[in-house]
């Protein structure tokens, strides 16, 4: 029996007109208990209000009982009879046989003295039967009944029902319309959501969700939405490109593995098979290093959040990093100078950035001929460090310039030296993922600028 409304609120629980609806039911049965309680107190304190009345018209009337018997009541009852308006109180004084001494409250006198909330009696010329509240009192030699009307009690009783009705079919419909105004602009936000949404699973990676500046709750919502889209289609823009650069640039050496092996096969000499054998190896390995530098950047560019971020002292890594390639520097020919800040700190992983600094070392020893000059420096800047590994060697041209951070490309200068291409991709992963940026310095030679945040 209770399963379907079970289910229905639950429907109703799920959606935002019907969560809006339930709120609405809420607070109208809130009115109508605070209506209620309002009604009853105010009722009580009328009635009290009446009985207080009735009570001080009758302790009047007994004081006149004490002085001068039943004839001073009638007397005073007569008096009020003749001053009577409409607010006047009904009186009735019987004597013990039950005759009436006096008064002209037309009803049989109760059995009982006390209170009597609903008196029924009948209005001097009329038939209709009317509603009193009296106080029965027994006094010497009689009985006295004072009455009052409960016709204008009754009256604001039906006043305050209607103002609580009326308030609580007000609060309804009101609550009927908020509910649908509501969850009509709810829907409509939420259907701008689903139609980009609906877009990106059809291929659109650049459909965003509109925003409307307001900086509500849907407007941040469609502002980190629109975040997470960003990143998603950079990495959905760095998964093509790797497969592109995967399917471009290794086709090539995995045709000489091929034509190696197929060599080896076809050799009778076996010390000509051992060569051509260690010749694949050699160039196995060489695509296992390669798809090893791809995994690696690939694995640092979706850690941005998840990077481990410690205080760094940034000066001492560079120090360090100079003084253990200077002898490589020496040997071949070329000249190491540094010029780094003091007390320079960063927030970040020291093995990643370690190896950033190797890649731009390794660019200068490997792509410049022997008397060049390599120059790393670091400085403090107003957002927080620059580091900068430069040569005065050949350089490289300004197409070139524009396409050396992604994978596997090359310059011209480049392309009679050992390496892939992959050593500037790896050096952009890590800077963005600690929240910097990297870019080639518009200088003579080759420079390489690295921006790292203070706290990233």
């Amino acid at each position: 029996m209770l399963r379907k409304p079970r289910l229905l609120l639950r429907r109703l629980w799920r959606t935002t007109t019907g969560l809006v609806a339930i709120v609405g039911i809420v607070f109208a049965a809130a009115i109508l208990a605070i209506g209620a309680i309002s009604y009853e107190v105010t009722h009580e304190a009328l009635e009290q209000q009446l009985d207080h009345r009735i009570a001080a018209e009758t302790a009047g009337l007994l004081a006149e009982a004490h002085r001068h018997g039943l004839p001073a009541i009638a007397g005073a009852i007569t008096r009020r009879e003749a001053s009577r308006s409409t607010a006047s109180l009904e009186y009735l004084l019987v004597d013990q046989t039950g005759s009436r001494l006096a008064g002209s409250l037309q009803a049989d006198v109760p059995a009982k003295p006390g209170f009597e909330e609903f008196f029924h009696y009948r209005k001097p010329g009329q038939d209709e039967v009317a509603t009193a509240q009296a106080l029965t009192t027994k006094v010497a030699g009689g009985t006295l009944v004072v009455a009052a009307d409960r016709s204008g009690l009754d009256e604001i009783d039906r006043t305050l029902a209607i103002l609580f009705a009326g308030a609580l079919a007000a609060m309804l419909v009101v609550g009927a319309l908020a509910a649908s105004i509501i969850g009509w602009l709810t829907q409509r936000r939420l259907s701008r959501i689903d139609a980009t949404a609906q877009a990106i699973i059809g291929g659109d990676f650049t459909r965003r969700v509109p925003r409307d500046g307001s900086g509500s709750e849907f407007d941040r919502l469609a502002g980190t939405l629109n975040a997470m889209l960003d990143r998603i289609e950079g990495l959905m823009e760095s998964l093509r490109q790797v497969s592109s650069d995967v399917a471009h640039d290794l086709r090539t050496p995995l045709t000489r593995l091929c034509g190696s092996l197929d060599q080896a096969a076809g050799e009778q000499d076996e010390a000509l098979r051992a060569e051509r054998l260690d010749s694949a190896r050699a160039q196995a390995a060489e695509l296992l290093e390669i798809f090893a530098a791809l995994l690696r950047i690939a694995e640092i560019e979706g850690m941005n959040e998840r990077l481990p971020r410690q205080r760094l002292d940034l000066t001492a890594l560079l120090e360090k990093m100079a003084e253990s390639y200077r002898p490589d520097f020496e040997d071949s020919g070329h000249i190491l100078q540094c010029w780094i800040a003091p007390d320079l700190s960063v927030q970040g992983d020291h093995r990643l950035l370690s190896q950033v600094v190797a890649n731009l070392l390794d660019n200068g020893l490997s792509h410049t001929p022997p008397g060049t000059t390599v120059e790393l420096y670091a400085r403090p800047t107003a957002g927080g460090v620059s580091v900068v590994v430069g040569d005065d060697g050949p350089g490289a041209s300004q197409a070139d310039r524009e396409r050396l951070f992604n994978r596997f490309a090359r310059g011209e200068q480049a392309r009679s030296t050992a390496g892939h291409g992959l050593g500037l991709s790896m050096v952009k992963a890590i800077a963005e993922a600690h929240g910097g940026s990297v870019s080639i310095l518009d200088v003579p030679g080759f420079a390489v600028e690295l921006r790292l945040p203070r706290k990233s």
